[in-house]
């Protein structure tokens, strides 16, 4: 009777991995509308992110805005799910020593990610939003200097 309830308990501890480990993979899957190449142009030049799939849990983006000859923003992004949490983590050149800012998401689904993060001076809001298969808005969005401000930039999957 001992061994069969031994069994039991070490089957069902394996199952429950399983199905954790399938739960906690499947999470960042909601995300792979990002993967590619986005641009905005505008007339104050043109924003791009390159999006790709790193493994299963994990993305990797660049992120930079030029005019003319000059890069005037460059940005690293890891969007990264470890457990059940997915967070952007974004490393802007020039800020924060060089480290990594984490967004952890609010809210998920298949047209719409939202990472939060209320203690970072601006952005506090990080939102994509999927308008088609082949265009997206970004939107940073929190208080700058005492004000409401935000930012949107429609790109196209190029």
């Amino acid at each position: 009777m001992f061994q069969k309830i031994t069994l039991l308990a070490l089957v069902l501890a394996v199952v429950s991995c399983q199905k954790k480990e399938s739960v906690e993979k499947d999470k960042i899957k909601i995300a792979d509308w990002l993967i590619g190449n986005w641009e905005n142009t505008s007339p104050d030049g043109v924003l791009t992110e390159n999006w790709e799939k790193l493994n299963d849990s994990t993305f990797n983006a660049y992120s930079y805005y030029i005019k003319g000859k000059d890069t005037l923003h460059f940005e690293t992004i890891v969007l990264a799910q470890k457990g059940e949490t997915l967070t952007y983590f974004a490393t802007v050149k020039g800020q924060n020593e060089d480290k990594a800012v984490a967004f952890p998401s609010t809210a998920e689904s298949d047209k719409q990610l939202v990472f939060e993060n209320t203690k970072h001076d601006y952005p506090q809001k990080i939102t994509y939003t999927k308008v088609a298969n082949n265009t997206l808005t970004a939107e940073i969005s929190g208080k700058l200097n005492g004000k409401v401000s935000s930012e949107k930039f429609v790109m196209t999957k190029k």
